[in-house]
């Protein structure tokens, strides 16, 4: 397989024209939301008997409660809202047939397989008129992993990053950063003098291993187990320098000054510097764009096969891709809706920031985070395992 790059084909006319999660699992929100009991695998437009709730596994941080709360409000409807902080976190729930929850947000990496698992309802798009909204590059997009685009409905899109409390990595450096950004990270003469003030890395095998594959100059989608072994010993290298492994707690931690280096997803970092910035904290933080490359990622909006408020489920879809919806969520999330008129509507803040919205030249050096293939995902998170006992 070749390195998937943006510049190709119908990836970078997508993100060119599109705009544009985390807290500990467990942790619930009781926020308001209609459905209908639903068997098979086709969410049916044949309404059951209405009900008055819904329930949400998403990532934290990951909508603007205010809209959750003006959809309780007009549709009187009473919405749960619990949080996972990784996609194996939420896989596992899906993959038992008895999530309990009406609507989940998996990443485009799990989708695929999570369909071949028979873990979600078909989507009815005559029950989602705001569908038309969605931008249709990104349709074509998730037609990879969700051929036809009958399972999945796209909410956001956003990079995999790194970002740096900038005056204390320019200090702990004694100097300027490095031209390649990633030796940062990856790069022992780097991170050695950066542990001191504290390195966070994704909690993910399928999230970090194509970024330290990219870097090492090889496909960052590569099923070769001497290559995932290679990036392995890469990161042991530098894994004495790295102080927690964490797909979610880094953004309080990071907006604090608790950690000078975090890769972690391009919004949740946003979302730590503009804490540090309401703070008043004199905590510098810079969400960086590394000309190396990046991963970019999908996450949308499915319906467990277990799902007991179908309609509401269809109901709030639908509410998210409203442009004025999807445009307050993603000032207040800091990622790129997949409503493609909602971006217009965002503060200039976001739409003219990089991390959020890649420029075409950012863009050029960016690839798509795919699914693993089973036996290489397995092989991935066994090594991930030992990088994060140090052994």
């Amino acid at each position: 397989m070749k390195k998937t790059l943006l510049a190709s084909s119908v990836v970078v006319m997508f993100l060119a024209a599109c705009g544009g999660g985390n807290n500990n699992a467990a942790q619930s929100k009781t926020s308001d939301a209609g459905s209908t009991a639903s068997s098979g695998t086709t969410a049916s437009a044949a309404p059951a008997a209405a009900t008055d709730s819904l329930k949400i596994y998403n990532w934290s941080d990951y909508v603007d409660p205010e809209t959750v709360k003006e959809f309780e409000a007009a549709n009187k409807i009473k919405a749960t809202y619990d949080f996972y902080d990784s996609n194996e976190a939420l896989e596992a729930k899906v993959l038992t047939g008895k999530s309990g929850y009406d609507l989940v947000v998996p990443s485009n990496t799990f989708v695929g397989r999570q369909i071949k698992a028979g873990a979600y309802l078909k989507i009815d798009k005559n029950q989602i008129p705001n569908y038309n909204n969605i931008d249709p590059q990104l349709l074509k997009l998730m037609n990879d992993v969700d051929a036809g685009n009958e399972y999945a409905v796209p909410y956001f899109w956003g990079i995999n990053t790194i970002a740096i409390n900038k005056d204390k990595v320019e200090k702990a450096l004694g100097g300027p950063l490095p031209d390649n950004q990633w030796d940062l990270l990856f790069k022992p003469e780097y991170s050695n003098k950066l542990k001191s003030c504290g390195i966070s890395v994704l909690d993910s095998a399928a999230e970090v291993f194509p970024m330290a594959l990219n870097y090492m100059g090889k496909d960052p989608q590569s099923d070769k187990s001497e290559d995932l072994k290679a990036a392995a010993e890469m990161i042991m290298k530098v894994r004495p320098d790295i102080r927690r492994f964490s797909s979610s707690g880094y953004i309080d931690d990071m907006a604090r000054g608790d950690l000078c280096l975090v890769l972690g997803y391009g919004g949740d970092l946003n979302i730590a510097a503009r804490r540090a910035k309401e703070a008043k904290s004199n905590v510098n933080i810079e969400v960086l764009v590394p000309k190396e490359g990046f991963g970019v990622w999908v996450d949308s909006f499915m319906i467990p096969k277990d799902s007991a408020n179908v309609t509401n489920a269809y109901k709030y879809i639908n509410n998210t891709l409203d442009p004025k919806v999807a445009a307050k969520n993603g000032n207040f999330v800091t990622y790129a809706p997949a409503s493609k008129p909602a971006k217009d509507l965002m503060e200039k803040q976001y739409t003219e920031n990089r991390s959020i919205f890649p420029t075409d030249a950012d863009l050029q050096n960016g690839f798509m985070m795919m699914p693993m293939k089973p036996d290489s995902l397995k092989m991935a998170v066994r090594l991930w395992q030992d990088i994060k006992k140090g052994s």
